[in-house]
């Protein structure tokens, strides 16, 4: 896929095809029109990545609807195109909505060989807006805080019994996914293992309900987050949980999006992402 868009590009600047037929397929091969306009600025400004191209040769894509207390919710599914059946893996976007960054960390948790699956919390206002994903960060505020609970607990229901998958399902989350991967984890029974990524804390009386091993990363740079470590930390090791966690010193809140570069770490993004990858690899064979 990376070939196939940068190959894209270099027609479109050499005007050997249309700016209309350039955008449309580009919309095509990321998915969405979002997703398109938002790489677009990349590939002008010639500073594209590996990491920010999605890399589909070996993947399964589509965006697909499971079944949830307030209604149908959207998602973006990814997973190998060899293989019967996979741990499948929830990822939870930040309080973005639905945006291109988290659809490719998808896919490349589908590459380390998982079902892996992103929900659009904003799909019960009609979904995160490709036309205009600013205004996506409004939406999120006008979310019912129980409900998105119960829309992403449901879906790990979808994913124990999803044909693809082995019945094991872990949930990986960033920033406001890092705290609704907490909740998940409080919240399902179910859930195999959790991976909050900088997330605020449960509250300490409901730690206890939480069944799933638990690896959660923090940045040394986000004392607002942080604040809560202590006590989380107090209780899980009160209630006798299963739990790690890492702090990676010298990044901030959001070290691990590439499509942000006043936030990436890539030391902390790369570490962090390798632990994530290695703690779902255990718990979810």
């Amino acid at each position: 896929m990376k070939k196939r868009i940068s190959k894209l590009y270099e027609d479109y600047k050499q005007r050997k095809t249309s700016r209309r037929s350039f955008i449309k397929k580009l919309t095509f091969f990321t998915g969405s029109t979002a997703a398109a306009m938002a790489l677009l600025p990349v590939l002008e400004e010639n500073s594209i990545n590996s990491s920010q191209l999605p890399d589909d040769e070996a993947l399964i894509t589509q965006f697909i609807n499971y079944s949830a207390p307030t209604g149908d919710m959207r998602g973006f599914m990814a997973h190998p195109k060899k293989g019967k059946k996979f741990p499948a893996v929830i990822v939870i976007h930040e309080n973005r909505g639905l945006q291109p960054h988290i659809q490719d960390v998808t896919r490349r948790m589908a590459n380390e060989g998982f079902l892996a699956m992103a929900p659009d919390a904003l799909s019960p206002l009609g979904g995160t807006p490709e036309n205009d994903p600013s205004k996506a960060g409004t939406m999120m505020r006008e979310l019912k805080s129980e409900d998105t609970v119960k829309n992403f607990v449901a879906a790990v229901s979808y994913l124990k019994t999803h044909p693809k998958s082995t019945g094991k399902v872990g949930c990986t989350g960033f920033c406001w996914g890092g705290a609704m991967t907490n909740q998940v984890a409080v919240n399902s029974p179910d859930l195999n293992a959790a991976v909050p990524y900088y997330g605020r804390q449960p509250a300490t009386e409901d730690v206890a309900k939480i069944k799933a091993p638990l690896l959660a990363h923090y940045a040394g740079n986000d004392p607002g987050i942080n604040a809560g470590i202590e006590a989380f930390e107090a209780e899980l090791k009160k209630q006798n949980k299963e739990y790690q966690i890492f702090m990676y010193e010298g990044a901030g809140h959001a070290f691990n999006n590439d499509s942000n570069p006043e936030r990436y770490n890539e030391a902390a993004a790369k570490l962090a992402w390798g632990r994530t990858v290695e703690f779902f690899k255990d718990k979810l064979k």
